[in-house]
């Protein structure tokens, strides 16, 4: 395993407890109390996934999750102590790809740090030199680069395996549940907001670069992608 993790959060009994559980089932942990140290620590760290907490001193954790997924794919999962709706938004809207809400049951934690690990190995795993393009969007599976409009879209690794499922798939309709399993995304207590965020996120990324509707909903079903190569 060895999977290097970095630990955010300012109480540090939490930090303490994590790290010790994470550490038990084999994974190398760095701690950080604050938001200015979080960023310093992934600089120096080079973690391979973040949990980070929603509210930090210095510099917030949205602000932190921002500005690391700005220029890398690192995979999030955002801690918070608040469970509405709203909360989980802002979190996944500034790049984290789960969340999760205190007080947390250790397991569930565990299972999303690995099957978050997993989906992103897999993602980075070397693969044979493929593009996949429809319309305006070309995707370069060995660099995992994407393009549209032949500019380069930076994506996290859960909205860059969604949109591989979905180039793929042109014309499939997946629903919530499938598009999470596909990409081995767990959907956890019927909680498919996630996936919903997602996408919106991924729409929105798209959206700034053509005009081009892409991923459509499809009206109690789920999403499906548009094929743009056989139009003229």
């Amino acid at each position: 395993m060895n999977e290097k993790i970095l630990v955010v959060d300012d109480e540090v009994n939490i930090c303490e407890l994590l790290t010790l559980e994470l550490e038990l089932e084999g994974y190398i942990c760095e701690r950080a109390y604050d938001g200015k140290e979080a960023l310093e620590k992934f600089e120096t760290f080079s973690p391979e996934l973040i949990l980070l907490d929603l509210m930090l001193p210095e510099i917030s954790g949205i602000d932190v999750c921002k500005q690391i997924t700005a220029k890398n794919n690192v995979p999030i999962i955002m801690l918070t102590a608040k469970s509405e709706i709203p909360d989980k938004i802002v979190g996944l809207n500034s790049g984290a790809d789960d969340y999760i809400t205190k007080p947390f049951d250790t397991g569930e934690l565990l299972a999303r740090v690995k099957a978050l690990l997993r989906r992103y190995k897999n993602i980075n795993e070397p693969k044979k030199a493929e593009e996949y393009k429809n319309g305006d969007i070309c995707v370069k599976n060995e660099s995992k680069s994407v393009y549209v409009c032949g500019a380069e879209v930076n994506l996290t690794s859960t909205e860059y395996a969604i949109l591989m499922l979905f180039m793929k798939n042109t014309m499939k309709v997946f629903s919530r549940e499938s598009i999470g399993r596909e990409i081995g995304y767990k959907v956890y207590d019927e909680d498919t907001r996630a996936i919903d965020m997602h996408i919106q996120r991924l729409r929105k990324k798209i959206a700034l670069k053509t005009e081009k509707k892409y991923i459509e909903t499809v009206f109690r079903s789920g999403y499906r992608m548009r094929d743009f190569n056989d139009e003229v």
